[in-house]
């Protein structure tokens, strides 16, 4: 029962962030442009790497969570209010990285910047996890900064494809 819930759980985050995150890149892009290749683009690199992040945030978030289970003594009730201002907030700041790299670097070497730049958010954001849950950072920045390269790599093919 409890799997089912967890897959359930999941689900429907991934469903709703699926929906919100890639409606506001396809809005913004056609808010931006008119041409349907561009936001063709944007729509499906948008997919893309939400689906796998969210299949990386799944999997490092319940690993957290079991590193953390295994650390801890004692165990307290999830908060669910304290959760979604958590990720809402952490979101925003992560967005925003990737953003202002974009934004600040040449355009000759936009891509690379970003990608050192994100690359460099998800190597602290798993040590910091895993100092956090006093687990093994190396295995901790490694899950994150493997899916992350993923997901970019992912985007940057779409987006030479198309």
């Amino acid at each position: 029962m409890l799997s089912k819930l967890n897959w359930l759980r999941a689900a429907v985050l991934g469903a709703n962030d699926g929906i919100v995150s890639t409606a506001g890149v396809i809005l913004a892009v056609a808010a931006a442009t008119s041409s349907r290749t561009t936001i063709l683009t944007a729509s499906v690199a948008a997919l893309v790497a939400g689906a796998v992040s969210m299949a990386l945030g799944e999997y490092v978030s319940v690993a957290a969570q079991r590193d953390a289970e295994q650390a801890a003594h004692d165990t307290e009730l999830v908060n669910p209010a304290q959760a979604a201002i958590s990720s809402a907030a952490s979101f925003t700041v992560g967005a925003a990285l990737p953003t202002i790299a974009v934004l600040l670097a040449p355009a000759t070497g936009r891509i690379t910047v970003t990608y050192i730049a994100v690359m460099l958010a998800l190597a602290i954001t798993g040590t910091l996890s895993a100092r956090w849950t006093h687990t093994n950072t190396a295995r901790s920045v490694a899950r994150i900064v493997i899916g992350g390269a993923l997901a970019l790599a992912a985007t940057i093919v779409i987006g030479s494809l198309i």
